[in-house]
């Protein structure tokens, strides 16, 4: 079994509160880049983005300026930055919910923004409102620290995934509402109307996502149903015989119960060579969506020079 430093370990287990607070408090944070930003097909207005110390909203229209909100867990902060100059900032720390929404609208209107968004959780079960959260008061820094290092990880090699791609495809983005990484490549067909059925997330949200088809892969860190960190990669809609395509590596499989395949984060961060067996999965899995699915791959894809 090989070791990597840069793939650290991270058991869901011994830190599944933090997850579910970071999981909150970045809601909180893309909702406000929700209501501050145009619409943009698919929603790829509101997805977060890996940087060098963490995750930022990138810069968000405000009247006359810009402004953006980042998570450092380098230095454990969560900082607000205005294209005037102006700066504010607070600690992470193990506060709940409620205290976190409290401090970053106070944050804002300490810098004259005001945002005004809809304070009830998405894609989650039995959500409770933000400013009635005291049950999510987790943070362990060691733990927030590996987990964006995992994410540079991801957002590094699904970059090298992307680039070998002509047709649309998504940027490598944070979506807050399902707490993962993710990249999402288009046949440039539309699909059927999604069914929906997603916990606090309007059907019409969930249509507008996935209203062409597409094949997605991406990274939880445990959460996603799975118990795990995984990375994933899934179709939608599933083409006729998906699930029994040929899969590399030997570790990936199709899990029945998420109709996803799946493989799990330590296998990669053990593997000899973790690039390259991430690399083999995302294809392997794409070429059984694009396959089964008859995408015109010729056209789509870039060939080797």
């Amino acid at each position: 079994m090989a070791t990597h430093p840069s793939w650290p370990s991270l058991p869901f287990e011994e830190w599944q509160d933090t997850c579910a607070t970071l999981h909150m408090w970045t809601q909180i944070v893309g909702k406000i880049r929700l209501e501050r930003e145009p619409m943009v097909n698919h929603w790829w207005q509101v997805p977060l983005y890996v940087t060098s110390t963490g995750l930022t909203t990138s810069p968000m229209p405000y009247p006359t300026y810009s402004f953006q909100i980042d998570f450092d867990f380098c230095r454990h902060a969560l900082v607000v930055t205005t294209t005037d100059a102006r700066r504010t900032e607070f600690a992470l720390g193990p506060y709940s919910v409620a205290e976190f929404y409290r401090k970053i609208m106070s944050a804002l209107c300490e810098l004259e923004i005001e945002v005004e968004i809809w304070t009830m959780p998405v894609e989650v079960v039995d959500g409770i409102p933000f400013e009635q959260d005291h049950e999510h008061k987790s943070y362990d820094a060691d733990a927030a620290h590996r987990f964006w290092r995992i994410l540079v990880q991801g957002d590094r090699v699904m970059k090298q995934f992307r680039a070998s791609f002509l047709g649309k495809v998504s940027p490598v983005h944070f979506f807050w509402g399902s707490f993962d990484i993710a990249v999402t490549r288009f046949s440039g067909r539309t699909a059927p109307p999604h069914p929906g059925g997603v916990p606090q997330l309007g059907d019409w949200v969930a249509r507008e996502a996935y209203s062409h088809e597409v094949s997605s892969c991406g990274f939880w860190p445990g959460n996603g149903g799975f118990g795990k960190a995984a990375f994933y990669s899934y179709a939608y809609p599933s083409p006729k015989g998906f699930a029994d395509a040929p899969l590399r590596p030997s570790a990936a499989r199709f899990d029945n119960n998420l109709q996803e395949f799946i493989l799990e984060y330590e296998a990669v961060r053990t593997a000899d060579n973790p690039d390259e067996m991430l690399l083999d999965f995302f294809q392997s899995t794409y070429e059984a969506a694009a396959n089964a699915g008859d995408w015109d791959r010729a056209a789509l894809e870039r060939q080797p020079t």
